[in-house]
Protein backbone atom coordinates (compact mmCIF):
# COMPACT_ATOMS: atom_id res chain seq x y z
CA UNK A 1 0.00 0.00 0.00
CA UNK A 2 1.00 3.43 -0.85
CA UNK A 3 0.18 6.43 1.46
CA UNK A 4 0.64 10.18 0.67
CA UNK A 5 3.15 12.07 3.33
CA UNK A 6 1.56 15.80 4.11
CA UNK A 7 3.70 18.08 5.90
CA UNK A 8 1.05 18.29 9.09
CA UNK A 9 1.38 14.16 9.56
CA UNK A 10 5.63 14.28 9.25
CA UNK A 11 5.66 17.33 11.48
CA UNK A 12 3.70 15.80 14.04
CA UNK A 13 5.67 12.87 13.67
CA UNK A 14 8.66 14.82 14.22
CA UNK A 15 8.09 17.02 17.21
CA UNK A 16 7.21 15.86 20.51
CA UNK A 17 5.24 18.03 21.70
CA UNK A 18 3.32 18.30 18.49
CA UNK A 19 -0.27 18.26 20.06
CA UNK A 20 -0.89 15.33 17.54
CA UNK A 21 2.23 13.68 18.10
CA UNK A 22 1.17 10.64 20.03
CA UNK A 23 -1.31 10.26 16.95
CA UNK A 24 0.96 10.34 14.75
CA UNK A 25 3.81 8.03 15.95
CA UNK A 26 0.72 5.24 16.24
CA UNK A 27 0.08 5.77 12.65
CA UNK A 28 3.61 5.26 11.43
CA UNK A 29 4.06 2.36 13.45
CA UNK A 30 1.10 0.88 11.61
CA UNK A 31 2.87 1.58 8.11
CA UNK A 32 6.00 0.07 9.52
CA UNK A 33 4.19 -3.37 10.55
CA UNK A 34 2.41 -3.52 7.55
CA UNK A 35 5.11 -2.53 4.88
CA UNK A 36 3.13 0.58 3.80
CA UNK A 37 4.85 2.90 1.11
CA UNK A 38 5.27 6.74 1.78
CA UNK A 39 4.95 8.97 -0.93
CA UNK A 40 5.51 12.56 -1.22
CA UNK A 41 6.28 15.69 -3.16
CA UNK A 42 9.51 17.87 -2.89
CA UNK A 43 6.89 21.00 -1.88
CA UNK A 44 5.72 19.06 1.36
CA UNK A 45 9.83 18.70 2.32
CA UNK A 46 10.40 22.10 1.43
CA UNK A 47 7.18 22.91 3.96
CA UNK A 48 8.31 21.01 6.13
CA UNK A 49 12.16 21.57 6.36
CA UNK A 50 10.85 25.34 6.86
CA UNK A 51 8.07 24.68 9.46
CA UNK A 52 10.64 22.79 11.32
CA UNK A 53 13.30 25.45 11.27
CA UNK A 54 11.17 28.05 12.64
CA UNK A 55 9.15 26.72 15.16
CA UNK A 56 11.67 23.96 16.46
CA UNK A 57 15.41 24.57 15.30
CA UNK A 58 17.84 23.37 12.98
CA UNK A 59 18.59 19.66 14.57
CA UNK A 60 15.10 18.88 14.06
CA UNK A 61 15.80 19.69 9.72
CA UNK A 62 18.64 17.27 10.02
CA UNK A 63 16.58 14.81 11.89
CA UNK A 64 13.93 15.14 9.20
CA UNK A 65 16.65 14.86 6.24
CA UNK A 66 18.58 12.33 7.59
CA UNK A 67 16.28 10.34 9.50
CA UNK A 68 13.41 10.13 8.08
CA UNK A 69 13.55 11.47 4.07
CA UNK A 70 15.45 8.57 3.09
CA UNK A 71 11.95 6.41 4.03
CA UNK A 72 10.05 8.78 1.64
CA UNK A 73 9.51 7.83 -1.83
CA UNK A 74 9.76 11.61 -3.45
CA UNK A 75 7.62 13.34 -6.77
CA UNK A 76 10.28 15.85 -7.55
CA UNK A 77 8.42 19.45 -8.96
CA UNK A 78 9.26 20.19 -12.39
CA UNK A 79 7.10 22.92 -14.55
CA UNK A 80 4.37 20.43 -15.97
CA UNK A 81 3.73 19.63 -11.97
CA UNK A 82 3.71 23.28 -10.73
CA UNK A 83 1.82 24.58 -13.62
CA UNK A 84 -1.34 21.96 -13.11
CA UNK A 85 -1.09 22.84 -8.96
CA UNK A 86 -1.22 26.64 -9.94
CA UNK A 87 -4.33 26.12 -11.90
CA UNK A 88 -6.04 23.38 -9.52
CA UNK A 89 -5.50 26.11 -6.68
CA UNK A 90 -6.67 28.81 -8.94
CA UNK A 91 -9.34 27.06 -10.09
CA UNK A 92 -10.58 26.36 -6.72
CA UNK A 93 -11.13 29.21 -5.51
CA UNK A 94 -9.78 29.45 -1.95
CA UNK A 95 -8.30 31.23 -0.20
CA UNK A 96 -7.37 28.60 2.41
CA UNK A 97 -6.19 26.04 0.18
CA UNK A 98 -2.49 25.61 -0.71
CA UNK A 99 -0.38 25.53 -3.39
CA UNK A 100 1.06 22.48 -2.08
CA UNK A 101 -2.25 20.58 -1.16
CA UNK A 102 -3.44 21.13 -5.03
CA UNK A 103 0.05 19.30 -5.97
CA UNK A 104 -0.60 16.58 -3.45
CA UNK A 105 -3.81 15.99 -4.21
CA UNK A 106 -2.84 15.72 -8.35
CA UNK A 107 -0.11 13.63 -7.13
CA UNK A 108 -2.54 11.06 -5.41
CA UNK A 109 -4.96 11.26 -8.08
CA UNK A 110 -2.55 10.89 -10.95
CA UNK A 111 -1.13 7.63 -8.37
CA UNK A 112 -4.24 5.98 -7.36
CA UNK A 113 -3.81 6.86 -3.49
CA UNK A 114 -6.69 7.68 -1.75
CA UNK A 115 -5.04 7.48 1.94
CA UNK A 116 -3.06 10.81 3.35
CA UNK A 117 -0.67 10.57 6.29
CA UNK A 118 -2.32 14.14 7.49
CA UNK A 119 -4.21 16.06 9.91
CA UNK A 120 -5.09 18.69 7.33
CA UNK A 121 -9.36 18.43 6.55
CA UNK A 122 -8.26 19.88 2.34
CA UNK A 123 -7.37 16.08 2.01
CA UNK A 124 -11.05 14.66 3.45
CA UNK A 125 -12.93 17.89 1.70
CA UNK A 126 -11.02 16.62 -1.90
CA UNK A 127 -12.31 13.21 -1.27
CA UNK A 128 -9.34 11.39 0.08
CA UNK A 129 -8.78 9.38 3.54
CA UNK A 130 -6.83 10.46 6.60
CA UNK A 131 -4.49 7.64 7.46
CA UNK A 132 -6.13 6.59 10.99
Amino acid sequence: MIVFADTSGLFAFLVRDDFMHGRARTIFQSFAKSDTRLLTSSYVLVETTALLQRRVGIDAVHEFNFTLLPLLDVVWVDEYWHERAVNRLITSGQKKLSVVDCLSFIIMESRDIRTAFSFDTHFEKNGFLLAR
